[in-house]
């Protein structure tokens, strides 16, 4: 399975975090979890990645957080995305999408540019 550069994990981490928070309140292991069950193993956030990026995502207020006691009664911290979050996560599908269109007329150019 081709690694993905951590250079592109780093620009996609609020998107990925978003629409997983947009889901639900999550914590931080479950949001690593999730990103690596939708990524089928292609995305690896370690802890020490994660928790900076949702630091900077509390501060944007984009996320709020709250201490909460789990089911096996630790303590977590638990991640839910705002109002403002949503529209963060609005704004982020667009241009992923925006990127994503400019890379498909790039790659089926080149292609054709190719054959002739």
């Amino acid at each position: 399975m081709p690694e993905i550069s951590k250079d592109l994990v780093a620009a996609s981490s609020v998107p990925l975090i978003l629409s997983i928070l947009s889901k639900g309140e999550s914590y931080g292991y479950e949001i690593i979890r999730n990103i690596k069950e939708a990524s089928n193993g292609k995305f690896q956030f370690a802890e020490g990645t994660l928790y900076p990026i949702l630091k900077k995502m509390e501060q944007s207020n984009w996320i709020n957080a709250k201490w909460k006691t789990a089911e096996n009664g630790r303590e977590r911290k638990y991640y839910k995305i705002t109002a403002t979050g949503k529209k963060q996560l609005e704004a982020e599908k667009n241009n992923w999408q925006s990127v994503n269109q400019i890379l498909q007329n790039l790659w089926t150019a080149n292609f054709n540019l190719n054959m002739q």
